[in-house]
């Protein structure tokens, strides 16, 4: 059975992102399940996909649970829809909702499709991440994995920031003050 590669960006950052592979015939219920643990997120809040175009438009929409809100047109049911039912085109995209007090949005797209699965992996899951999770309520402490991740991403370790020429505030190398007066002088000179 074939397997299709999604790409999920964090719609206020898209260098934050996550792939995730899930096979045509499982659900939307269980895409959205892998995209929120992907992104560490609970599942305390109410979510929908929306069918998207090129142009990031909402389509039909696929709900988590059924309500009383009146569409144009009858969403589907997250559990009930098969993810191959609603590609339609090479480079599908959806619209994904999250927490609709928080309005967290993350963009969808196809971006492969591999022939066979991997039978030792249990799909779907999310096979690669890019950049740091936004934290879903506020703020949360920067400990173990994630201060590491930082470090690394910003480099911020002492040995990175004292290699590129950065020392310690006040710090100052008296071959440098001689050179800049050097160049005052030199510069003043060549204005008159």
């Amino acid at each position: 059975m074939p397997v299709l590669k999604f790409r999920v960006y964090w719609e206020e950052d898209e260098s934050v992102y996550r792939d995730i592979s899930i096979k045509p015939d499982q659900t939307f219920l269980q895409f959205h399940q892998v995209i929120l643990q992907s992104f560490e997120f609970d599942n305390k809040h109410k979510a929908t996909f929306f069918r998207s175009n090129d142009n990031w438009q909402r389509g039909r929409e696929i709900i988590l649970e059924k309500d009383n809100v009146v569409r144009k047109v009858d969403p589907l049911l997250m559990e009930e829809t098969v993810i191959g039912v609603a590609v339609k085109t090479p480079n599908q995209k959806f619209i994904y909702l999250y927490d609709f007090a928080k309005n967290w949005t993350f963009l969808v797209e196809l971006i492969g499709v591999s022939k066979d699965e991997n039978s030792r992996v249990t799909y779907p899951l999310c096979v690669r991440k890019e950049g740091l999770a936004p934290s879903q309520y506020g703020t949360k402490g920067l400990v173990g994995d994630k201060l590491v991740e930082m470090e690394e991403k910003y480099d911020l370790n002492k040995e990175g920031m004292s290699e590129d020429g950065f020392g310690e505030e006040g710090e100052e190398d008296e071959n440098s003050e001689a050179d800049e007066e050097g160049m005052e002088d030199a510069g003043s000179e060549d204005m008159y």
